[in-house]
């Protein structure tokens, strides 16, 4: 096992929460790991389904009844079960781990300078993924590179889902002023309500809860928690502590299905996704994914050399699994789970600063959506024949910015704001069902990308409150005494060695 820790020789294995899922996830019982680790297992279901989705694809055609058909009564339900597994426990883990990470931090000042440096650099970060976004459309040009009869076809065949889609946008136009915008988007009038989706006004209950009204009332309890004595707290901390590891341990039962359902999710994007969509907007998709590339290996990589002082090959493999994660289930919200065991358990990253950083940042620190978007509207401008002035390009954005925070970390959560961003600088919001057939596989690059930004954010503020990275830190609640200490896992699996 020594030859899988960091060459400093600080102690964590950077397989740590890989290996102990080949185990069988007694946290008290010292049994060996056994087979790959779940990265190798994940990336061979991944190859196995993008394999099989391309050769159906090619022999058969992405309209083929009989694909459909086992999409629709087989892969897609199988993908789906893992998603809504993952989706299940985001709202117990995110409130649990939200509470216990601040009551941890235990200082309302140090809170706050937490929370300061996760908003800078979420928003710094943002702001130089879209200038990257924008520079290359600028310098490509992709709009201007399709051909109008290529055009024509894309807007028929996806035409009536962007109908459906400006509709629900336009239907959901928010008619308050901006202040209580931000009051509603931000404060929840009833957080059992957030947690089960329900919004205001609308006819129809949404799968995932929001995100937002949850996180507020977490923190708003938590900071309850550190200005009442301990006495009067502590049960209820014990209690929250209890309930995430239950949910941790829910996360180790689901990963092991993970290579399985992440086969069936690309195959079944990859089977009925159109091959000559990449042909036709090439120019478009090269500009997305180059971006996106820059961002990844350019900007993260200097962001974990300079600021947390990690290898950024090491940091990279240390978080293979949730980057395959985030590819297959093209879903901040849903990866959210793994992110948490990954960065703690493989990165030392401590869990009051995890919980905090990462709950926060699947919502508000989305570079790779601010990309896309940026990206995205100036495409479809210079396909209208709109010429967009520096002024209006600043305009994007401000806005991309802003739509990076405010999206919803689930598929496809960016096709409402672009289609407002389209109607503000006077280009036909229908326009979106050009790039329709190609959005889910860049978004599920897209979402790679914001995921693994969120882990760089931990991993700065980690390191700039004086914590070492790549080493086990006993959380702050359990050094306190205020939770019992257990063995960590890492732990456990020395002891079988």
């Amino acid at each position: 096992m020594a030859n899988n820790r960091d060459e400093t020789g600080r102690g964590l294995d950077r397989d740590a929460y890989e290996r102990e899922a080949t185990t069988d996830l007694k946290d008290l019982t010292p049994d060996r790991p056994k087979g790959m680790p779940l990265h190798t297992r994940i990336l061979i279901g991944l190859a196995v389904g993008v394999a099989a989705g391309v050769t159906v694809n090619a022999l058969r055609g992405d309209k083929d009844p009989g694909v459909e058909w086992f999409v629709s009564n087989f892969t897609e339900p199988v993908g789906a079960l893992f998603l809504r597994l993952l989706l299940m426990i985001v709202a117990p883990l995110v409130f649990s781990s939200l509470v216990v990470g601040v009551a941890g931090i235990g200082d309302i000042r140090k809170l706050g300078r937490v929370g300061l440096k996760s908003f800078g650099y979420c928003l710094v970060i943002s702001a130089i993924s879209v200038v990257i976004g924008l520079t290359l459309a600028n310098t490509i040009q992709p709009g201007r590179r399709i051909d109008p009869a290529t055009s024509a076809a894309l807007q028929q065949r996806y035409g009536e889902a962007a109908t459906k889609q400006v509709g629900a946008a336009q239907s959901g136009a928010n008619t308050d002023k901006p202040l209580m915008q931000v009051v509603k988007t931000i404060v929840p009038a009833n957080p059992v309500a957030a947690v089960a989706g329900l919004v205001t006004g609308a006819t129809t209950q949404n799968d995932t809860p929001n995100m937002l009204h949850l996180m507020f009332f977490a923190l708003i309890v938590g900071v309850a928690i550190t200005l009442l004595p301990l006495e009067v707290t502590a049960p209820l901390l014990r209690g929250l502590e209890g309930l995430y590891e239950v949910t941790a341990k829910i996360i180790d039962i689901i990963m092991k299905f993970a290579p399985y359902a992440v086969a069936c999710l690309l195959f079944n994007n990859t089977a009925r996704f159109g091959l000559d969509l990449l042909a036709a907007l090439a120019w478009f998709v090269v500009t997305v994914l180059l971006g996106l590339s820059l961002h990844m290996f350019g900007v993260y990589s200097l962001s974990v050399y300079f600021l947390s002082r990690l290898s950024p090959l090491e940091f990279f493999r240390r978080i293979r699994t949730v980057i395959v994660t985030a590819f297959s289930t093209s879903s901040s919200n849903a990866t959210l789970p793994t992110a948490l065991r990954v960065s703690e358990e493989n990165l030392g990253v401590p869990q009051e600063i995890n919980s905090f950083v990462l709950t926060v940042g699947a919502t508000a620190n989305q570079n790779g959506t601010a990309l896309y978007e940026g990206v995205t509207v100036l495409f479809l401008a210079q396909l209208a024949g709109v010429d967009l002035s520096i002024g209006q390009q600043l305009m994007v954005v401000y806005l991309a910015i802003l739509g990076g925070i405010g999206t919803a970390g689930v598929p496809s959560g960016s096709i409402p704001f672009i289609i407002g961003v389209l109607a503000s600088i006077n280009v036909n919001p229908a326009l979106i069902a050009i790039i329709l057939g190609v959005d889910r596989i860049l978004d599920m690059c897209r979402t790679t990308l914001n995921v693994a930004g969120d882990i760089t954010a931990a991993t700065y503020v980690a390191r700039s409150e004086g914590y070492e990275l790549l080493t086990h830190h006993t959380p702050a609640l359990a050094a306190a005494g205020i939770v019992p200490v257990g063995p960590s896992s890492q732990e456990v699996r020395d002891r079988a060695e």
